[in-house]
């Protein structure tokens, strides 16, 4: 059953993990709506500039939650950097190949990501906040098994812990948060040292941004 404006098939009253779980199929039966949502203009550009500094010139970039590639994906590219795209989106994922020629296109979860290969950087930007806490730290700790000694780990996530839905085309949309010091918690404990965090950026769109570098 569901809802009047709730997700196919989830009630409105459902539990935060019916929502959650919810997620993918709403970014799959609206992603001609996400992709036409999306500015391609590279409002990331001052944290996208650190992660690559980090990455260093020509280094392979995993992105995770790569949508249609634009325009960070696409952006990454034109800089000389090997990118493959993960998504769980088929219908993402088909955008992502044409929009990135020549990027990897990886249909995936990314909880489920087992690549046999490490990256210079790992980027999780707007994704990592749709799971909930706990496979939030799961995702993480995957995620860092990805990057090489070196790599950069960038992603945004909620200024505090909590849960807090958004709405997309109608369709309540799962958000969630860990307390800022579990998130350091989790990268210490993955190898990670912190290079720059900032809550709710303004030069960012309001993100609040994370950026690790992996010791070694």
């Amino acid at each position: 059953m569901s809802g009047g404006d709730g997700v196919p098939g989830v009630a409105e009253e459902a539990s935060p993990e019916a929502h959650a779980a919810a997620v993918i199929g709403l970014y799959r039966r609206h992603a001609d709506a996400f992709m036409a949502a999306r500015s391609t203009r590279l409002v990331e550009q001052g944290w996208i500039d650190r992660f690559l500094a980090v990455v260093g010139p020509g280094g392979a970039i995993l992105d995770v939650g790569c949508g249609s590639g634009r325009p960070l994906a696409a952006h990454m590219a034109g800089r000389g950097h090997p990118v493959t795209g993960v998504d769980s989106s088929p219908e993402l994922m088909r955008a992502f190949a044409g929009n990135v020629p020549g990027a990897k296109a990886i249909l995936s979860d990314m909880r489920m990501l087992r690549l046999a290969q490490v990256f210079a950087g790992v980027l999780a930007w707007d994704s990592l906040f749709h799971l909930r806490q706990d496979d939030q730290r799961a995702a993480l700790a995957q995620l860092a098994v990805h990057a090489a000694p070196g790599a950069a780990l960038m992603f945004n996530s909620g200024p505090a812990d909590g849960i807090a839905m958004g709405v997309f085309e109608g369709e309540p949309l799962f958000q969630a948060s860990l307390d800022p010091d579990d998130y350091r918690a989790v990268l210490a404990r993955g190898g990670f040292s912190l290079v720059a965090h900032r809550a709710d950026d303004a030069t960012c769109g309001g993100r609040t941004v994370w950026l690790f570098r992996k010791d070694g």
